[in-house]
């Protein structure tokens, strides 16, 4: 009959074919997704079931108690929480304005046969272990920070107390450069990247305005991939919180809250770390897997936030664009 078009077999079995293989795919992507969450609801009720007896005695006054004495049984996470927090601001006040200049510089300013081994070198810096790290920091850092570093800056700024007390080498200073040495090879990657993906056209428009190389990296280039840019810092501060082995080396690892940047403290990490192995006593126990309940919603609560905070920063770059 005329006017009517006919599919031919093969063809029709190539279509059946690649809608299967679409099925397939997507069911498989699906069970990875919810695969991930069982994992993180497994953990979270895992460390729930196990921290039980903490919270029956303690409560939330867990949180709030400085006071750690297996000998007593009296535990609390504040001076873990207070040590992650200050070891993990200074890793990112370092090194988010370090990996902002390397990337500028690997991307806006550094010619191809620079740009290339320099970026090679800074990712391999990714694949040391941590532990090295926290070598490096106890037996070579820390000495350089305890004879160079510290008594310039008690020196200098010893009328602040963040610069008081005897300078050992090894506390919250030292512990917070060891980190952001350690997530600086991620998110300097990760921002030039980003960078590396604004179009040229764009960067062009600029220079044809009159701009300058500095005025088109400030208010072009990185204003363009802002959202990447914070993206990787997220990426790198979510590495920060939960780093162990190199903090443990060079923290000091003691219960105590001090404003010194010089004086040893502890992260929950670093406890965990130290401490799970001797834990033979049920509360003892139940008081650290408690920690890592801790750093597992602190670590939680700064992804949503993290995602939340992208979501609006895309909203208002695409409402003034």
């Amino acid at each position: 009959m005329e006017g009517v078009t006919r599919v031919s077999p093969v063809r029709h079995r190539k279509s059946d074919g690649h809608h299967r293989a679409d099925l397939l795919f997507r069911g498989l992507a699906t069970a990875a997704g919810v695969l991930i969450l069982l994992v993180t609801v497994g953990v979270f009720f895992g460390l729930v079931r196990g921290s039980s007896l903490s919270l029956e005695k303690f409560g939330l006054g867990f949180l709030f108690s400085q006071e750690w004495n297996p000998v007593t049984g009296e535990y609390g996470a504040l001076s873990s929480i207070f040590g992650t927090l200050v070891s993990t601001a200074l890793a990112m006040v370092i090194a988010v304005r370090l990996s902002l200049a390397i990337a500028l510089f690997l991307v806006e300013l550094a010619p191809p046969w620079l740009a290339r081994p320099v970026g090679l070198a800074i990712e391999l810096l990714a694949a040391i272990p941590s532990i090295i790290y926290g070598m490096w920091g106890l037996f070579v850092f820390a000495p350089f920070m305890a004879e160079h570093v510290q008594p310039g800056l008690k020196e200098a700024l010893g009328f602040l107390p963040l610069f008081q007390g005897p300078p050992m080498g090894i506390g919250m200073l030292t512990a917070g450069i060891i980190l952001a040495l350690m997530i600086l090879p991620f998110v300097s990657s990760i921002m030039r990247d980003v960078f590396q993906m604004v179009p040229p056209v764009v960067k062009e428009a600029g220079y044809g305005l009159g701009a300058t190389t500095s005025e088109v990296a400030r208010s072009v280039t990185t204003r363009y991939g802002i959202t990447g840019l914070i993206g990787a810092g997220f990426l790198g501060l979510g590495r920060a919180l939960g780093e162990t082995m190199a903090v443990t080396f060079v923290i000091g690892n003691n219960h105590s809250i001090s404003a010194s940047l010089f004086a040893p403290g502890n992260s929950i990490a670093s406890t965990l770390a130290n401490e799970f192995a001797e834990a033979s006593e049920p509360l003892y126990l139940s008081a650290i897997i408690e920690l890592g309940l801790v750093l597992f919603v602190v670590t939680f609560v700064v992804q949503v936030i993290a995602h939340l905070w992208l979501k609006r920063v895309g909203l208002r770059l695409g409402a003034e664009r």
